[in-house]
């Protein structure tokens, strides 16, 4: 009776401890500096590993929670992908961080707005953009045109440019007749 108690208990204990140990595996992941891990992550780009690259960004986030440049970095790597949920995600954290970050507020607006321009375009192209839904897409389009300082958002393209008329060719009547300003059909006799 004694051992089926015994066993368990020392089980608990085992893995208590086993959780409980600082092994050299978590310290080795953590980046020296932030600087350090963005160049790896910069090279990893250049490889073409990308997963790799957010990883490392990822992890230099973890280990340096008060530092903005991961996350900014994660969020451009995500905007560059078009994965603009993530990107406003990441965006939006560097923003805790520095409020005043340019770079993550221009990535959470544009990112924002790719995602609300499919939104709507799916809505329009289902029919079902109407009432206060439409109100307030309407309010939004003027208050981005106030913003812009643009009339129009999205200018239409000239579908082409247009072609100059012939030009007659000149001859040495039509001087004589521009001169002669009292018969003006003076050039045709």
């Amino acid at each position: 009776m004694m051992l089926k108690r015994l066993i368990p208990a020392i089980a608990c204990a085992a893995l208590l401890a086993a959780c409980a140990s600082t092994g050299d595996g978590s310290s080795a992941a953590r980046p020296a500096t932030v600087a350090a891990a963005v160049a790896e992550a910069d090279a990893a780009v250049a490889a073409g590993q990308r997963d790799k690259a957010f990883a490392l960004l990822k992890t230099a986030s973890l280990a340096f929670p008060t530092d903005k440049t991961p996350l900014v970095r994660m969020a451009q790597m995500r905007f560059d992908a078009n994965d603009y949920g993530e990107a406003i995600v990441h965006a939006q954290d560097a923003l805790e961080r520095d409020p005043d970050d340019l770079l993550a507020n221009s990535i959470a607006a544009v990112s924002g707005l790719r995602v609300s321009s499919k939104a709507l375009g799916e809505l329009t192209r289902k029919s079902k953009l109407n009432g206060d839904v439409k109100s307030e897409a309407e309010g939004l389009a003027k208050l981005l045109r106030a913003s812009l300082g643009e009339e129009v958002l999205v200018p239409n393209k000239p579908k082409s440019p247009p072609r100059p008329a012939p030009k007659p060719p000149a001859s040495n009547t039509s001087k004589t007749a521009s001169s002669s300003s009292s018969d003006p059909f003076g050039a045709l006799k």
